[in-house]
């Protein structure tokens, strides 16, 4: 009799795990919504529902819930909203947005994935960004997952050109990113007025105190198992960098903020000027080995667009 009562209640908490994943709903663009924003905003839609979008060409989103959106038959991101520099932007992940996935999509838009408030724990996976200014912008989030991308071509607006970026300008902490199995490749391009004077990344942490608070600590964020092969247009201009770690105060006699960062088994070999710290002595606060291509400099730093400027 004790066993009979021991395997009801176990079956009693099985069913107990199982049935909120279990009530998740699938919803269809276009099929039930004509836009993805539309899907977002409707309460039918609720936490942890699945957005199926596509095949077709398609406008973003402002992301409001914790909801997954996967592309189907080559689904295409190809228009939105304009950023205040004249830029269109892809998805913005907005209060409420943590836990959100944004998943096998084709991103064809300037600033394809940033976060306009501090969304935690996104999953950005098997997405493709052909030729954006930002491909992934996670300012002030933590615990994001970018995993098996494929990026590929960047290109500069007086500023920009980077992959993906891991940053904070509010003076918060920014911490257990994990960046991985990613791909950045292609040329990277500089619009015919460029300035210049900036590098491009394929992959950056960056502390930005450029008028604002930088960061009181990026740290525990993993970069491994990607790879970097990109080529400048015009590097006397914009020359285009594998990977870097930037503070903008650049001031090795500072209490670092960037620290206890892992950068490992990553493959750089495809671009030149491969792994920039700002300032230089930033490999004594972090652990960066085991790469293929690890030649090192301490260089200008990106000119990153985040959501306001």
């Amino acid at each position: 009799m004790k066993k009979l009562n021991m395997f009801i209640l176990l079956m009693s908490l099985a069913l107990f795990i199982v049935t909120p994943a279990a009530s998740a709903k699938n919803w269809s663009v276009p099929a039930h919504f004509p836009t993805i924003q539309a899907a977002i905003d409707d309460p039918a839609v609720r936490e942890g529902d699945r957005i199926l979008v596509g095949p077709g060409n398609f406008a973003v989103a402002l992301i409001t819930k914790r909801v997954e959106i996967k592309g189907i038959g080559g689904a295409t991101i190809e228009s939105g909203p304009a950023h205040p520099r004249g830029l269109i932007q892809g998805f913005r992940l907005m209060e409420k947005s943590s836990g959100a996935t944004i998943s096998h999509l084709i991103f064809k838009v300037d600033l394809a994935i940033m976060n306009g408030a501090a969304a935690h724990s996104v999953t950005v996976t098997h997405c493709t960004f052909l030729n954006p200014v930002q491909a992934v912008s996670n300012w002030r989030g933590s615990a994001w997952n970018i995993t098996q991308n494929d990026i590929i071509d960047l290109r500069t607006s007086n500023g920009g050109g980077i992959g993906i970026l891991i940053g904070d300008y509010t003076g918060g902490i920014v911490s257990d990113n994990v960046v991985e199995h990613n791909k950045i490749s292609g040329i990277l391009t500089s619009m015919p007025e460029e300035k210049g004077g900036y590098n491009g990344s394929g992959i950056v942490l960056y502390a930005d105190f450029r008028g604002s608070l930088g960061a009181e600590s990026i740290e525990k964020n993993r970069v491994v198992k990607n790879k970097v092969s990109l080529v400048s247009q015009a590097a006397a201009r914009v020359d285009a960098v594998a990977f870097e770690m930037t503070d903008t105060r650049d001031n090795g006699s500072l209490i670092p903020v960037i620290v206890d960062n892992a950068v490992g088994f990553n493959d750089f070999r495809g671009t030149v000027l491969q792994i920039v710290l700002t300032p230089s002595n930033l490999d004594v606060s972090n652990v960066i080995s085991r790469n293929l291509g690890e030649n090192r400099g301490h260089g200008v730093h990106p000119a990153a667009f985040g959501p306001e400027n």
